[in-house]
């Protein structure tokens, strides 16, 4: 009797160990790693469900715009590309994003991130103009603790690599925002934003670049965001977008009138 139980116990085990095992999610899956030949060949949607994988590994998303970027350097050249986070890919303008206008924001970003990427995104696509909105997600923390100078290093380093390559430069403002929704710990990010964007305004005069200033249409006067124009303090709505259009349309024609600088200015630091 007792070696008949034993029997009915040791497949009882088994089966639970089989139940178990069969209730276990699989596995996410794990992109190749190392010098390939092709680094972008696999979708990342395959695998970015893996959070450790995506941010060890895809951590700039160099290879989310690459088909999109192979399809724009067999056409003819991008005028102008607008490279930024979630504010700049949320911009669905079917008006502005026309006629060699092209959208490279991704959602999330920090600048750090962004600068990862501008050779792929930008240079590579050989534009007339860049459009640099970066900032909001810095502020946020997103990618761990940083500073004023290292946002501002990063913006610095973006510019440069597009007027070394004669790409004329629109640096837009962070936008307004009195609280993180996702960062409630963070507060006042309005005076850092208000701050940055004092030096964003600064470093674009020194390097002959154009600001755009969409605070101008979008504050409250109180460091925040309009409520018409946004859901939750940070990211523009539909009003939002159509009440940036004109400022964007308006300084990209300022850059593109003016002759494209070959040489950075030197004296122009991140502080």
């Amino acid at each position: 009797m007792s070696s008949a139980r034993a029997l009915r116990g040791a497949a009882c085990t088994l089966a639970a160990l089989w139940l178990t095992a069969q209730a276990q999610p699989e596995a996410p899956a794990q992109p190749q790693v190392g010098v390939l030949t092709d680094p972008c060949a696999e979708d990342p949607d395959e695998w970015r469900g893996n959070t450790q994988a995506w941010r060890e590994l895809d951590w700039g998303q160099r290879c989310r715009y690459l088909r999109q970027n192979l399809h724009v350097a067999a056409s003819p050249a991008a005028r102008v590309v607008f490279i930024g986070d979630s504010i700049t890919e949320s911009w669905a303008d079917p008006g502005l994003f026309a006629n060699g206008f092209v959208n490279r924001g991704i959602g999330g970003q920090t600048s750090d991130q962004m600068l990862v990427r501008f050779r792929s995104d930008v240079i590579g696509l050989e534009p007339l103009v860049v459009h640099i909105m970066a900032g909001t997600n810095d502020v946020a923390g997103n990618t761990g603790p940083t500073s004023l100078g290292i946002i501002e290093g990063n913006i610095q380093a973006m510019v440069e690599q597009a007027l070394l390559h004669h790409i004329r430069v629109v640096i837009a403002s962070v936008p307004p925002a009195a609280h993180i929704p996702w960062r409630a710990q963070i507060e006042h990010p309005d005076i850092v934003i208000a701050r940055l964007n004092g030096w964003l305004r600064d470093y674009a005069r020194c390097q002959h670049a154009v600001f755009v200033d969409y605070t101008a249409v979008l504050g409250d006067g109180h460091g925040g965001m309009k409520g018409e124009f946004s859901p939750d303090g940070v990211h523009p709505n539909a009003a939002a977008y159509a009440a940036m259009a004109p400022l964007a349309r308006a300084a990209i024609a300022r850059a593109m009138a003016q002759p494209a600088v070959r040489t950075p200015r030197t004296g122009c630091r991140a502080g």
